[in-house]
């Protein structure tokens, strides 16, 4: 300060322009170092994604099938899944048709903590039984049944390969309709999860896709970006299993 007043005429401007300059060089590696770790952890989602699992039947062991989004024309088979700054601990779900009922065993919810890693491990697992040709699938592990447990997670890894529960002897793992999507989450502001219903009219049975599995002929558009999807891309289904459009939906969610 005593040099500054001695020589006021350029001294503070020159002091001045030099802290300035320090300021910004060391405000810029900051910065990219931040941006880096953001895109390194996914820490540009935040909050969480409640996603909710919603599971109905016919009967104790006939024509089970599990909603995740609110269907588009039928919301009695509504979920409560959203994104939101608070964990959800039980599921939200519809009450049926009348035919169709709730499996309260079935639901689930997996309050997934957006900040905690870079990809959302979406995991399906799809489950069979022969005897009536009935099957169901999970993104959520149940509330009351781990045997149906799913691997559904936010990681900093990558994970292509679902991790999917023995079931109970009755419905088996079925590899050919279950999967892992790895969605990067620093690639978009928007989770588009898409709903794929389909319906055997032959062997009675409804079965619902989220994730892309084995079989493409139930492939669905579940994405992340910044374009909110309207409709739902889904497989043409394999001609005995065919679309209903009326169960089926995508719900596009911020994320964060």
């Amino acid at each position: 300060m005593k040099r500054w007043t001695a020589m006021r005429g350029w001294r503070p401007v020159l002091a001045l322009a030099v802290g300035a300059g320090t300021f910004l060089g060391a405000a810029g590696p900051v910065a990219a170092a931040r941006d880096q770790q953001v895109r390194e952890s996914g820490a540009a989602a935040s909050g969480y994604l409640n996603l909710h699992q919603c599971a109905y039947y016919a009967s104790s062991l006939d024509d089970h099938f599990n909603t995740f989004v609110t269907p588009s024309g039928d919301g009695r088979y509504s979920t409560g899944t959203k994104h939101s700054a608070t964990a959800d601990t039980s599921a939200a779900c519809g009450a049926g048709n009348g035919n169709h009922v709730p499996v309260p065993l079935l639901h689930g919810v997996n309050a997934l903590n957006l900040g905690s890693g870079r990809y959302l491990n979406l995991q399906q697992c799809d489950y069979y039984r022969s005897a009536a040709t009935d099957r169901f699938t999970t993104l959520v592990t149940p509330s009351g049944d781990g045997r149906y447990s799913t691997g559904t997670k936010v990681s900093n890894t990558r994970e292509t390969t679902p991790t999917c529960g023995p079931g109970n002897g009755n419905h088996v793992p079925n590899p050919g309709l279950s999967g892992s999507l790895p969605l990067d989450l620093t690639s978009g502001s928007r989770l588009n999860l898409h709903q794929c219903v389909y319906y055997s009219e032959r062997l009675k049975s409804h079965m619902t896709s989220v994730v892309p599995a084995p079989d493409k002929r139930y492939t669905t558009g579940t994405n992340i970006s910044d374009t909110v999807d309207t409709r739902p891309s889904c497989g043409a289904g394999n001609g005995d299993y065919v679309l209903v459009p009326l169960l089926s939906a995508v719900k596009s969610i911020p994320l964060s």
